[in-house]
């Protein structure tokens, strides 16, 4: 047993796919335990019969055809137009389009790739220095995961059997948080070194939304139809799909038909590469419940770790180190069947739950030495990866302040879901 996970360990860090080595793990694993590889196909089939998968292919089309289209420039000048005049506003204008398009998306990468061709002019032009706009774009990315139609709190939904509207409206406020905090410091930096600020005039504004006055109902179609329960999240994602086409191919017409099948085919694959990993991590997972490892895990920790708050602690620490190294499909897939029966021993709701753990794993995205999004921002930026580290620590550190207040003060996740039970 140990050699086989000295080899697992072994075939992930010389970068084999992920799916193949928790492929691997899963078959070996189950022919030691001499359990049917049938049953490896048997989830598959499990997983293809989960109502709310369906949904993770097309929002996901449906934010690659946004990322194609030119309507990211149109938000980004409707945003700046009418946030412009605020001191380091434009700060604010790349926080916020970072996390539309990061929750649209539901990937990080799609977020720098696509804005920061964008931002990091417009921030260079207005006098903020390189290491602040290299440090905002990057920390970007990492934004936008708590707020619907987030691609991974669907899969948490999925994999912990939580409620999805349940977890979107316990999003809000702690997406809310970060934006917050991260905008207070753009704002303190714009006045502390006296960055200019955009006159506010009118007859910018009223050409931005003419500009955008197609893609400002998307986020008010979609958002507004799953928090007031309108649309269930399986129908919201066609309406969203279908929206996004008539507007981009058809009346924009900034996706020709011939590119179509591309950008259909890249959305594929990250989909098909989220449900083959998926799909094996399953696996693996169930061959851990059958060889009681969820148990002996609770049996550990609860003759270790009395207190609720002190496992708190060891969780983020470990979300955290995970979110560095592992994809955060994977690690939902991979993590959560192991942690939530632990974390339920301990009195922990289950969206709560879902919000400290997506909330870690996105502020992984940026935490040295193997962040994704540090890699991502040093290929697109053509910067020594290095020099991204220490241009997003200052943003780093106001992400765990807000990881502290979210892990710690529960009803600011639960207060929009059961708003009798969590208010003190």
């Amino acid at each position: 047993m140990v050699a086989i996970i000295i080899l697992v360990v072994f075939l992930a860090v010389i970068g084999t796919p992920l799916f193949v080595v928790m492929g691997f793990s899963a078959l070996v694993n189950h022919q030691m335990a001499e359990i049917d590889l049938q049953a490896v196909i048997i989830n598959f089939y499990q997983l293809a019969s989960k109502p709310m998968l369906q949904t993770i292919p097309l929002f996901a089309f449906a934010g690659y055809l946004l990322t194609y289209s030119q309507a990211p420039q149109r938000l980004l000048h409707l945003s700046r137009a009418l946030l412009g005049w605020i001191p380091g506003g434009l700060s604010i204008v790349a926080i916020i389009a970072c996390s539309i398009l990061t929750a649209l998306t539901g990937a990080s990468g799609v977020t720098i790739v696509a804005l920061g061709g964008l931002l990091l002019p417009a921030l260079a032009k207005d006098g903020y220095d390189e290491r602040f706009r290299l440090g905002l774009v990057t920390t970007g990315g990492s934004l936008g995961i708590l707020f619907a139609p987030s691609l991974p709190v669907i899969l948490y939904g999925v994999v912990a059997e939580a409620s999805i509207d349940d977890l979107f409206r316990a999003g809000i406020l702690p997406g809310v948080l970060i934006i917050f905090l991260l905008s207070a410091y753009g704002i303190f930096y714009g006045i502390r070194h006296k960055i200019p600020r955009q006159r506010f005039v009118t007859s910018d504004l009223i050409k931005a939304v003419w500009d955008a006055k197609w893609e400002i109902p998307l986020p008010v179609l979609i958002i507004g139809g799953i928090y007031s329960g309108k649309f269930a999240i399986s129908e919201a994602a066609v309406v969203a799909v279908a929206y996004v086409f008539v507007v981009e191919v058809l009346i924009c017409r900034d996706i020709r038909f011939r590119d179509l099948g591309r950008i259909a085919r890249e959305s594929v694959v990250l989909v098909g590469g989220i449900l083959i990993i998926l799909g094996m991590t399953m696996a693996v997972t169930n061959y851990m419940i059958d060889e009681d490892v969820p148990t002996r895990m609770l049996e550990y920790f609860s003759a270790r770790m009395t207190s609720k708050y002190a496992f708190l602690v060891v969780l983020n620490i470990f979300l955290l180190i995970i979110g560095c190294m592992i994809d955060i499909y994977a690690a939902i897939v991979l993590i959560v069947p192991l942690i939530l029966p632990i974390a339920l021993q301990y009195g922990i709701d289950p969206v709560h739950l879902g919000i400290i753990f997506l909330t870690n794993l996105g502020i992984g995205y940026i935490t040295p030495p193997v962040g994704m999004n540090l890699f991502i921002a040093s290929i697109r930026f053509r910067e020594p990866v290095l020099k991204l580290y220490w241009a997003s620590l200052v943003f780093l550190a106001l992400l765990l302040v807000a990881l502290v207040v979210i892990t710690y003060v529960p009803w600011i996740s639960l207060v929009l879901i059961a708003p009798v039970d969590v208010l003190p």
